[in-house]
């Protein structure tokens, strides 16, 4: 089970359903920032966590709040 706060990546399945935040590129760079639609996402349990569309690439997300 995910606890608030936990770590993911663009890539992994999701293992709770909850609210998660950008949390920064896999690359390490800060730019472009993401859109203020991508900086925060609703996911459920078995969904596979996306990249950042408008930059197409791999981000890390942070669990918010579980559903």
């Amino acid at each position: 089970m995910a606890s608030v706060g936990d770590r993911f990546k663009t890539g992994e399945t999701c293992v709770a359903s909850g609210v998660y935040g950008f949390g920064g590129y896999t690359d390490g760079t800060s730019s472009p920032p993401p859109t203020q639609e991508e900086r925060v996402i609703s996911l459920r349990q078995g969904h596979v966590f996306p990249p950042i569309r408008s930059s197409n690439r791999g981000a890390y997300w942070l669990l918010h709040r579980l559903h």
